[in-house]
């Protein structure tokens, strides 16, 4: 699947990983199973972890294994109630530490949605309000000037 994702052919990644085509399509159709250092090189074109390539888990309501990008997750999918709500995967919590009363900021763009914790994200902008040279007392914004420039 990565490799169509990528449009890269049999011939090429075998290729970049320095075996025959018919050595990668083996490990393609299960027959044999790659060794560690070319799943390092895989990993590394394909843009995943060595991990992500080696388990054999697939995302719930989807029914396909799915490598994530390096440092990325794919938990699954949720479906939002009548009341607006969702349930967050129990392994997205558990690696983010999210329990009851976390708060949470909703961001989005014309994508999709975000969940990110509140405490990372008002550290977030208060780099930003610094960056920025923010004067609370007057509301005025003043950036700084360009390196070089009085």
């Amino acid at each position: 699947m990565l490799r169509t994702i990528h449009g890269f052919s049999q011939e090429e990644i075998a290729g970049r990983i320095n075996i025959s085509r018919k050595a990668y399509s083996k490990w393609e159709n299960g027959t044999t199973i790659q060794d560690v250092q070319k799943c390092g090189l895989l990993a590394e074109i394909y843009g995943v972890t060595v991990d992500s390539l080696l388990k054999d888990a697939a995302v719930e309501g989807i029914g396909i294994v799915l490598p994530a990008p390096a440092g990325k997750s794919i938990w699954g999918t949720v479906t939002v109630n009548n009341r607006g709500q969702i349930v967050i995967p129990k392994d997205a919590r558990n690696q983010y530490g999210i329990t009851v009363g976390t708060r949470l900021i909703v961001v989005g763009d014309e994508v999709g949605i975000a969940l990110i914790p509140a405490e990372a994200f008002v550290a977030e902008m208060k780099k930003v309000m610094e960056y920025a040279c923010v004067d609370a007392n007057t509301s005025a914004v003043n950036l700084p000037s360009p390196q070089g420039n009085a």
